[in-house]
């Protein structure tokens, strides 16, 4: 029996290890060629410190106060050297990936499907043996290498893996070179190229509310955020806001409704910003936070659209005079 650890670099990059049971992370790391800053393996230095962003472990009794005060340990600080996991984890790195000498993985696999989902939205699927060993935290993205070219494009998954295959939520940028590619030339068994996993926005262990909010295309994150809340439960409420411009902006509405049916306390809305909609929600996501999704600032936030859109919520909320316990968000911007 072993229990994955996601290691989180500073610099973005996440690698996944397996750690047998009993063994510490540090070793664990050693041993899959992923070089944690370590001096005296024995919880005296602090020089391995890190923090566990969710997951069940053992500290261990063999570190001293200088290392580790009791303080860092209440709010999830931890020592690689002695730290051993009881279940799968998440760990900070206060490292770059080059200083931990690993590096981002790359995947080659083939293009499943590609549909136009509506003049604005693209879904793209891709499936290969290589991608059976693809790992990453629901919300993450990756690189994805435009067939033709060198350049890549950065996309959020927006399903979790299954069968070796994973797809993502494109905008159909006019000219864009991922975008032309795909409307244009791109058939199923055309190969890709990904590298990743990459970014710091991703489902955390859920402790309180949660309130999702997404833009356009930032609903990709969300979907594969929800696709694991479904396996795994929670017991906290849930609800997300997915917000567009015009109503052909509004896809996935039908995966929407099949993760409500799944999550019993999961709820959602949608709103169109143009006012000419025949959408029943009219205006921006602001216009539909309601005081109880802020739960007086007991919520954690999670929040992926354009950079004006995080601005705006970001104000939003300063103007509710409420602090959430917790505020992740996800800016995006598309490429031509």
């Amino acid at each position: 029996m072993s229990h994955k650890i996601a290691l989180n670099f500073e610099d973005g990059v996440t690698r996944f290890i397996d750690a047998k049971v009993g063994e510490t992370v540090a070793d664990a790391a050693y041993r899959q060629g992923i070089n944690i800053p370590l001096d005296c393996r024995d919880g005296a230095c602090g020089a391995c410190k890190c923090f566990a962003e969710g997951g069940q472990y053992d500290l261990g009794d063999d570190y001293i106060e200088d290392a580790l005060s009791e303080a860092e340990a209440e709010q999830g600080y931890v020592l690689t050297c002695q730290m051993r996991a009881e279940s799968d984890c998440v760990i900070r790195v206060p490292a770059s990936s080059e200083v931990c000498k690993t590096q981002q993985a790359s995947f080659e696999a083939a293009i499943s499907s590609v549909r136009q989902l509506s003049d604005s939205t693209i879904s793209l699927s891709i499936k290969g043996e290589a991608l059976n060993q693809l790992a990453f935290l629901p919300g993450q993205y990756v690189n994805l290498r435009v067939p033709g070219s060198e350049q890549t494009r950065a996309y959020s998954f927006s399903s979790l893996p299954k069968d070796g295959e994973v797809s993502f939520l494109i905008r159909n940028v006019p000219g864009g070179l991922m975008s032309s590619f795909l409307t244009n030339l791109a058939k199923a068994g055309d190969s890709m190229t990904l590298a990743g996993p990459l970014g710091s926005f991703y489902l955390r262990e859920i402790k309180r509310p949660l309130l999702l909010l997404a833009g356009g295309t930032g609903l990709a994150p969300f979907t594969a955020m929800l696709e694991k809340i479904a396996e795994q439960g929670s017991a906290h409420p849930l609800h997300l806001i997915y917000g567009v411009t015009n109503d052909f902006d509004l896809v996935e509405m039908d995966k929407l409704e099949a993760l409500a049916a799944r999550i019993p306390n999961f709820s959602y809305s949608a709103c169109v910003a143009n006012p000419e909609s025949s959408y029943p929600h009219k205006g921006y996501v602001t216009q539909h936070i309601e005081p109880k999704h802020l739960n007086d600032g007991e919520v954690d936030i999670y929040l992926c659209g354009p950079p004006p859109m995080v601005e705006a919520v970001s104000q939003f909320i300063r103007e509710q005079g409420i602090a959430p316990a917790n505020f992740y968000y996800e800016k995006f911007a598309a490429s031509a």
